[in-house]
């Protein structure tokens, strides 16, 4: 069984970057046909999609998102990052990084950008 386990900074101030890392358990981010993705969820809003990155270490975005987020991997650590540039408190939300072919998920992480 996979586990997942997001981690970072519970507030931001607008414009700087937001980083999150995911450490993972039970399987390596580098499984052919795997995506990692990062997910999030405003107060009061539904689930958005982000982004992913694949075994291979392809990257895949949210084209609503595309010019502000990258997603890296470290292989040694089985771990990948989010980083969010640019943030406004419209970003304020739980983060999520998941397998979701598996249906696995970390908990989630309050991450709230406010001066």
């Amino acid at each position: 069984q996979v586990q997942l386990q997001e981690s970072g900074p519970g507030l931001v101030k607008p414009s700087q970057t937001l980083s999150l890392t995911c450490t993972v358990s039970g399987g390596s981010i580098t499984t052919n046909y795997y995506y990692w993705s990062w997910i999030r969820q405003p107060p009061g809003k539904g689930l958005e999609w982000m982004g992913a990155i694949a075994g291979s270490g392809s990257t895949y975005y949210s084209p609503s998102l595309k010019s502000r987020a990258s997603i890296s991997r470290d292989t040694s650590k089985n771990q990948f990052t989010l980083q969010l540039s640019s943030v406004t408190p419209e970003d304020t939300a739980v983060y999520y990084c998941a397998l979701m072919r598996e249906d696995s998920w970390g908990q989630g992480t309050q991450v709230t950008v406010s001066s």
